[in-house]
């Protein structure tokens, strides 16, 4: 069994890791500042052009795109690498596109909408976003209440959806709906692309979030939408939607020992120059644990990100192996970032530095795309056999 990345995308990880350390860790100091003053962690405009601009010349748009759209077509074990370097930096920049969204359009979209949506999404050309969540629903579709009924040629959607990334500016929106309450998700359940502007489809309100991040509230209110707009076959959405969380939850583990790795290098540089009561911080048998367990769990939770990546792009099962990382992922850069936090002392809680806003971010991946209760949950069906 082989654990090093190919020669080619070790080449492509390296230049990821150029990119951030040079382009986008000098950007930090300044966007941290204006969060602490406005509450939300922005690129200015002309940031994001020079890095938009940059980011395509270097060939690092459309990474696992299909190659007949100009991407690169790589398997998720290469993204794995892209992405954990892309979580050394608080800086809040996306190589376009969305891949989770990419590959649910991969999977369901029909030649019209490949044409339409697909292809300019995977180019880089128009931004995405999809609404699951609903209020009082959580991580159970059995509770979805957002419906579309079948109008003639029309769809009419009605229902309201919560904790929606970047809905104000998204071109366009996968809205999930029941469209058979009584099959719930195993059958009952799709998906529809919901163009902004759409009559009846209404941004309701932003809700702030720790760290500088921001979701959205959207209310559905008769948004009629053409047959044409139903993303799949009717009744057959849910397995493509989780198909697209699997996909993001391997990118989130891969930004997970990112952040974990980063704090660990700044505690190792930091302990050896801090003095504490006539010796360094080096010297202390809590920080060299500290080290050593952050050392550990990293390496293992990297090992066990590029296994379930792999096995998806066997096309194996690997529901269970995502779910662990998940949850493993999530909880140990938490762990390691924190302790990084307690050493630096009253300086690591400062917004001068990005280990609060690395603590924020990962304390909000162990929320979205399922908590990790349900996740274990998961886990803890599929050994006991327990799985519906």
């Amino acid at each position: 069994m082989n654990f090093a990345l190919d020669e080619e995308h070790q080449m492509l990880k390296d230049l990821v890791a150029r990119f951030v350390r040079e382009q986008l860790i000098p950007l930090e100091a300044d966007a941290l500042a204006r969060e602490a003053q406005g509450g939300q962690l922005t690129l200015l405009p002309h940031d994001q052009a020079r890095l938009d601009a940059l980011s395509r010349e270097l060939g690092l748009w459309g990474l696992d795109a299909p190659a007949e759209m100009g991407g690169a077509d790589l398997p998720v074990v290469a993204m794995v690498g892209v992405n954990e370097e892309l979580g050394k930096t608080i800086t809040p920049y996306d190589l376009p596109p969305d891949s989770p969204n990419l590959r649910m359009l991969l999977k369901t979209a029909d030649a019209d909408q490949r044409a339409r949506y697909l292809e300019p999404y995977a180019r880089g050309e128009t931004i995405s976003a999809i609404a699951i969540s609903e209020p009082g629903a959580g991580g159970d579709p059995a509770m979805m209440s957002t419906r579309a009924e079948r109008d003639g040629d029309d769809w009419v959607l009605n229902g309201r959806k919560i904790w929606i990334s970047r809905a104000a500016r998204a071109d366009w929106t996968i809205v999930m709906a029941v469209t058979d309450k009584a099959r719930g998700a195993r059958g009952g359940i799709s998906a529809f692309l919901v163009d902004r502007g759409t009559p009846g489809f209404k941004v309701e309100r932003r809700i702030p979030m720790i760290g500088g991040a921001s979701t959205y509230e959207v209310v559905l209110e008769d948004c009629r939408i053409p047959h044409s707009q139903l993303l799949g076959q009717e009744g057959k959405g849910f397995a493509p939607m989780q198909a697209r969380l699997s996909s993001r939850r391997v990118q989130m583990a891969a930004w997970c020992i990112g952040r974990a790795q980063r704090a660990l290098d700044m505690l190792c540089e930091y302990a050896p120059q801090r003095q504490t009561f006539g010796a360094p911080l080096a010297d202390r048998q809590a920080i060299q644990w500290w080290v050593a367990d952050a050392a550990t769990r990293i390496h293992a939770c990297r090992l066990m990100t590029y296994d379930a990546a792999a096995r998806i792009d066997a096309g194996d099962e690997a529901r269970t192996q995502v779910s662990m990382i998940k949850v493993f992922a999530t909880e140990m850069a938490w762990d390691v970032i924190d302790h990084a936090m307690q050493a630096f002392g009253a300086m690591g809680m400062t917004k001068e530095m990005p280990l609060q806003q690395m603590a924020n971010e990962t304390r909000l991946m162990r929320i979205y795309e399922g908590p990790s209760e349900v996740h274990r949950w998961v886990i803890a069906r599929d050994l006991l056999g327990l799985r519906r």
